[in-house]
């Protein structure tokens, strides 16, 4: 019997805690800063733009998470067309580094040092993945329609013996421009992993920059999977970094929710496009 994702409608809407928003400049990082205006000991996470996006692009979903309780910080860096991914790995760990260090919120927020994960959007997902190898600062990580990134991510997530959730396209999505290979990205992950997918959802679909898309002809924001990617994201690092037991089930490989699909197993492995006749090789 599958687990539930129990508050899947609510982890979708704002949760109870009023935003403070920061500027990591002060630190020589550009970027911005997420965090609820009171709490002590928070979890934390940094979190990684999509190839030629900002963190403007991620607004909604970086308030929705300190709203709910989770200090963010997102380094707004290698946005240009040839950016250097290995270096924006180690701006996400600065990141991860600084909501550690520092008191936010005028001093009324604190972040759990023993509480920190890592996030990103197509490249910066698997830059977060880069980034959380061999950093035992990280105790989570959260990889949204990952991209194919130079050192590979699927080749550092076989050193990944962490916590993982990585979300995938959907079968009848729209999207066009995928870069990447979701699926063998979990297929490869060593520590325990689940794979997700939702109804309608790419790569595309995710980020806020709607006229951007319009105007490029890259597809358009779709709010239900933004809303939804959102509360599978919350509630995955409300349990794997807060111990919130009521969010238990969105750490599980078989759980279910409206619009929510998980793939485990051999079929993880024909979606990555590893299993041929039986035989599955993990290269």
């Amino acid at each position: 019997m599958s687990a539930n994702l129990k508050k899947l409608s609510e982890l979708s809407k704002r949760g109870p805690h009023r935003v403070m928003e920061g500027d990591l400049g002060f630190t020589g990082l550009p970027g911005k800063v997420y965090v609820p205006a009171e709490g002590k000991a928070v979890p934390g996470i940094a979190f990684g733009h999509d190839w030629m996006k900002s963190v403007g692009d991620y607004h909604k979903t970086l308030r929705h998470l300190a709203s709910w309780g989770i200090a963010v910080a997102a380094p707004d860096t290698e946005r240009d067309l040839r950016p250097n991914h290995a270096g924006f790995a180690a701006d996400l760990v600065s990141a991860l580094q600084i909501l550690a260090g520092v008191k936010m919120g005028n001093g009324n927020v604190t972040i759990s040092p023993n509480k920190l994960g890592i996030a990103g959007h197509g490249m910066g997902a698997g830059c977060a993945v880069l980034a959380a190898e061999d950093n035992p600062q990280v105790k989570a990580v959260a990889a949204i329609y990952p991209a194919d990134v130079a050192p590979s991510s699927i080749k550092a997530a076989r050193g990944l013996f962490k916590p993982g959730m990585v979300i995938g396209p959907d079968d009848d999505s729209d999207g066009i421009l995928g870069s990447g290979n979701p699926a063998k990205l979990a297929y490869n992950w060593s520590g325990p992993v689940v794979y997700r997918t939702v109804k309608n959802g790419n790569q595309q679909a995710f980020s806020e920059d709607s006229l951007a898309k319009l105007l490029l002809g890259t597809g358009r924001t779709k709010t239900s999977v933004q809303e939804t990617v959102r509360a599978l994201i919350t509630g995955y690092f409300l349990h794997q970094l807060g111990g919130e037991k009521v969010c238990s089930g969105y750490s599980e490989e078989d759980a279910s929710g409206k619009g929510v699909e998980s793939v485990f197993g051999h079929d993880l492995a024909e979606q990555a496009g590893l299993a041929d006749g039986g035989a599955i090789s993990l290269f």
